[in-house]
């Protein structure tokens, strides 16, 4: 007996966004999955989504990926940690301040350890929440896709999005690259 509670329609809305139609196809071998993307590249498709069921540097090499928007909010991250450990020490000395042999109050070179291991700080947890956003932006940017188990395990995949006046091109491109099962989603 399942007694789950349904999400609300504005949650629901927000983590199951409507799937993306499309043409999923199964492939057996890497060199196959390899001709397919080379084969969709040369018709013009960019947005595609490939599974693997190891990482393969060939795969990597064929998608030309763009780089991630995640490293900026490292970055921004880890500046804003510096800057806030160099603040909170140099506040802390000069609102408690100890003169010690004639030392300046604000010296810079014992904090160095605490404003970096603040940049650590900040640019760890940032870099999480940069992952999130760009995670729950992406999902809700794409929708869902087709997905199989067997990718997974020892099948190679391609997904494209196509509407239905084009699905049937695409599963000719697909099959005639090696494809051993194509359908639409």
């Amino acid at each position: 007996m399942s007694t789950h509670l349904p999400l609300p329609q504005p949650l629901l809305d927000l983590f199951r966004p409507p799937p993306t139609p499309g043409v999923l196809a199964v492939f057996t071998h890497l060199d196959a999955t390899l001709e397919a993307i080379k084969k969709l590249r040369a018709a013009g498709h960019a947005d595609f989504t490939v599974y693997s069921p190891i990482p393969r540097h060939e795969i990597e090499d064929a998608l030309e990926q763009p780089t991630s928007p995640v490293r900026v909010f490292t970055l921004i991250g880890g500046i804003a940690g510096c800057a806030i450990g160099a603040w909170i020490t140099l506040w802390m000395s000069y609102d408690w301040p100890l003169v010690v042999g004639g030392k300046p109050i604000g010296s810079v070179p014992p904090y160095v350890v605490i404003m970096f291991e603040m940049t650590v700080l900040f640019g760890a947890l940032s870099t999480i929440l940069g992952i999130l956003f760009n995670s729950a932006f992406a999902a809700r940017r794409l929708g869902t896709i087709l997905w199989d188990p067997r990718f997974t395990n020892d099948k190679f995949g391609v997904f494209v999005p196509v509407g239905s006046d084009r699905a049937a091109q695409m599963e000719s491109l697909l099959k005639g690259s090696g494809a051993e099962e194509v359908r639409r989603g």
